[in-house]
């Protein structure tokens, strides 16, 4: 699979709004101290990210075959249905920043240091979003990342690795062997063109999740997903 590094990742801040959120009051000390935390950040920070095209090349009830690797996910198999290419990716808050953050010491500034390691991990998704559209025009697009989903577990990372080379030459992303990475603000994933506005959190049962985009839906999966009535029933 032919592959595209991007390490030329702006890291973007809204400043003001991301003041109002931390509810850091000013003019003071306080104040002071996260802009100074924040100039070090934007000097350090290098977001990253690998994508590549992948066509897909079989399919079964559950499963599809991309450039020889098998991903078993009964959601996958029915979001691509009418596709024949899924993009793969890792994208990563970089582990310059990571390194930068173990180096400090009061329980503010380490709060802060992981909301910038959030931040440039966004920064580093969007560009992701932004190259595929930019150089295959898919239309409307969703996310499927490995782990979100007890349909689409931590092991399918192994598959998207391998079809992604050296992730630590690359962009310094180390697949460990509990499946999760280093650096911990990296994500992966799949795109897919979507007719329909998916999302994961659709699917996801789990009330207390910071990250939730969409509210569950306990049907949706009855109602798409299940191969036959008999999975309903189930």
């Amino acid at each position: 699979m032919k592959t595209q590094i991007l390490n030329n990742i702006s890291f973007e801040v809204d400043i003001d709004r991301l003041i109002s959120r931390l509810r850091i009051k000013g003019p003071g000390p306080t104040l002071s101290l996260f802009q100074d935390l924040l100039k070090e950040a934007t000097k350090i920070a290098r977001p990253k990210a690998i994508i590549g095209p992948a066509d897909i090349e079989n399919r079964t009830a559950e499963a599809v075959q991309v450039d020889g690797k098998w991903f078993r996910s009964r959601v996958l198999t029915v979001n691509v249905d009418q596709s024949h290419r899924i993009f793969i990716y890792v994208a990563t808050c970089g582990k310059e920043m990571e390194e930068w953050a173990k180096g400090l010491k009061s329980e503010l500034e380490v709060f802060w240091a992981e909301t910038f390691k959030e931040i440039a991990l966004r920064n580093a998704v969007k560009a992701v979003e932004f190259y595929v559209e930019e150089h295959y025009h898919p239309g409307r697009t969703a996310h499927q990342n490995p782990g979100s989903l007890d349909d689409f577990p931590l092991p399918e990372q192994e598959a998207l690795f391998a079809l992604l080379g050296d992730t630590h030459i690359s962009i310094g992303v180390n697949l460990l062997p509990s499946l999760m990475m280093s650096p911990i603000h990296s994500v992966s994933g799949i795109i897919i063109p979507s007719i329909e506005d998916f999302q994961s959190c659709l699917l996801c049962p789990r009330e207390q999740c910071l990250g939730r985009r969409a509210p569950y839906d306990p049907m949706l999966y009855s109602r798409k997903y299940a191969k036959d009535q008999e999975d309903v029933d189930q």
